[in-house]
């Protein structure tokens, strides 16, 4: 079982395709970006949720503790994700989670009071390993959320893997850029959610009784259409 589920991680043809082709980069840059806009609010769920604790050097510890789990949560969701996204049954089940979190984004949106009530109950004093597990079990969901959506735009785990280890890396390093991004284009975190929703699309018209396949490189164009939109928009908006 862990031989099959590996043995796509060690296959020359999907190293070739991810990083010797044009294709397998272009899909790589959008899964980074897709990523990093996705995941930029919770690096700064996960700064308030250290935060919480007095000392910084211990601070600094936890981050340093959440951002290794991160690496390894996110190494084992994409090894069990690509083997079991195949599965159509899981595929819909996806589709419907995906749809689930741009739901929910946008109902706290137009509902801002009731998500910072709720955070503001979550910012209570904790030690040390209590925040760590904190860390832990934000940083599992997290890269559900994450790897679900890039197994969906590319069945490459290569990819995957590439996109999702460099997309922590971005998030981590330059989550206070991305942020000041969306300070200047606001435009930019709805739009990711609504990527999600035609991610979504896209993993539910594969199944079986649609049997209808979008590119990963098709995709990464449309993906760069919605982006060239949304700047429009906000240029539209400011004039």
């Amino acid at each position: 079982m862990l031989t099959h589920l590996l043995s796509p991680f060690f296959d020359a043809h999907n190293w070739h395709q991810a990083i010797m082709t044009t294709d397998g980069w272009t899909i790589i840059i959008s899964i980074v970006i897709l990523e990093s806009l996705l995941s930029v609010d919770n690096a700064v769920v996960l700064a308030a949720k250290t935060s919480t604790l007095d000392d910084p050097k211990t601070q600094a510890h936890a981050l340093f503790a959440g951002l290794w789990s991160a690496f390894i949560l996110r190494l084992l969701v994409i090894v069990f994700a690509t083997y079991f996204i195949k599965i159509w049954q899981i595929k819909v089940l996806g589709a419907l989670y995906l749809v689930y979190l741009s739901i929910d984004y946008f109902y706290k949106r137009k509902h801002p009071k009731q998500a910072i009530k709720k955070s503001q109950r979550n910012q209570t004093p904790h030690s040390f390993v209590l925040i760590v597990l904190e860390l832990e079990t934000i940083n599992f969901f997290f890269s559900i959320d994450s790897v679900l959506a890039s197994v969906a735009i590319s069945p490459n785990p290569v990819i995957v893997l590439i996109g999702g280890i460099v997309g922590i890396l971005a998030v981590r390093f330059i989550a206070n850029a991305i942020m000041k991004l969306i300070h200047i284009i606001p435009e930019i975190e709805p739009m990711a959610y609504i990527l999600i929703v035609l991610i979504a699309l896209k993993l539910f018209m594969e199944i079986p009784a649609i049997n209808i396949k979008i590119s990963s490189s098709l995709f990464a164009l449309m993906m760069g259409v919605v982006a060239l939109v949304t700047y429009l928009f906000h240029r539209y908006r400011h004039l």
